[in-house]
């Protein structure tokens, strides 16, 4: 097994998976698979030819080794985005998104009671990570706001999540005119873009300088301890959701596909300090 991304060398799911094949005596590695966005479709073929029993996907490729797979599950059709591959006895391709699963498990931790019927809900971003969270909210009947830098993006994922949970309430608004009424009315805020990691800038201050106690904040992005929002909502009496407990939930969901046993959850989470 291994990841594919571009770049992938900070990825911590070699550690993850390489822990919880160690604790379960499982005799697999899981490799890091730098590659090119113009390599994909070679890199996706290349899993089946290289006897790969899965890989991950992760940035910028979960959107475009759609066309490289023989089948979808429902949950990566309907997010666009496929976090992990499964190859196979035939040699077939099949995409998963795990995210969502992962998101939800997380999310569902930190939450003191379950989100009531229409609970506002924003998300901050418009790829994978948010078509992810979005998804799991708009299931859970949340009210959702879109907040992204490219309009069309945020569209997209607006639409997107209307036709997949047909009655639900979504609606999107500008970066620029996110503010602190957007933000203290929310039941959770999710940063689902690379904002808060090392070199990618910083989350948008009108949402960091704006949680209130009571809320629940996740951050998709992880660090070694809180990143920089997560710790700033935690000190304003917000419960979190930080990037590692989603990374660890959906490899647990990945691990349980490509094995057929259950994944060693607590093994992965000291593998990554959690």
């Amino acid at each position: 097994m291994g990841i594919i991304g571009w770049p992938v060398e900070h990825s911590l799911s070699p550690a993850l998976h390489g822990a919880a094949f160690a604790a379960l005596g499982l005799d697999f590695a899981y490799v890091p698979l730098p590659v090119a966005p113009d390599r994909v479709g070679e890199a996706v073929r290349g899993l089946r030819a290289l006897g790969f029993r899965g890989a991950n996907v992760t940035i910028p490729h979960k959107g475009a080794v759609l066309p490289h797979l023989d089948w979808l599950e429902r949950d990566a059709a309907l997010a666009e985005a496929v976090n992990t591959i499964v190859v196979v006895e035939d040699g077939a391709l099949r995409g998963y998104n795990t995210d969502i699963a992962g998101f939800t498990r997380a999310l569902d931790e930190a939450l003191d009671e379950p989100l009531a019927p229409g609970a506002p809900a924003l998300v901050l971003g418009a790829g994978g990570a948010a078509r992810a969270a979005a998804l799991a909210l708009a299931r859970r009947g949340a009210s959702l706001t879109i907040v992204n830098r490219t309009a069309p993006h945020a569209a997209r994922l607006r639409d997107l999540v209307a036709a997949a949970v047909p009655g639900g309430a979504v609606s999107v608004v500008p970066w620029d005119d996110l503010d602190e009424a957007h933000v203290s009315a929310q039941r959770v805020l999710v940063n689902a873009t690379s904002l808060g990691m090392e070199r990618a800038g910083k989350v948008p201050r009108a949402l960091a300088d704006n949680v209130i106690a009571g809320q629940v904040v996740a951050d998709f992005v992880y660090t070694n301890g809180l990143t920089g929002l997560l710790a700033q909502a935690q000190a304003q009496g917000a419960a979190v959701v930080d990037g590692l407990a989603v990374l660890v939930y959906q490899a647990a969901a990945a691990f349980e596909l490509w094995t057929g046993v259950a994944a060693p959850v607590q093994a992965m989470c000291r593998a990554v300090g959690r």
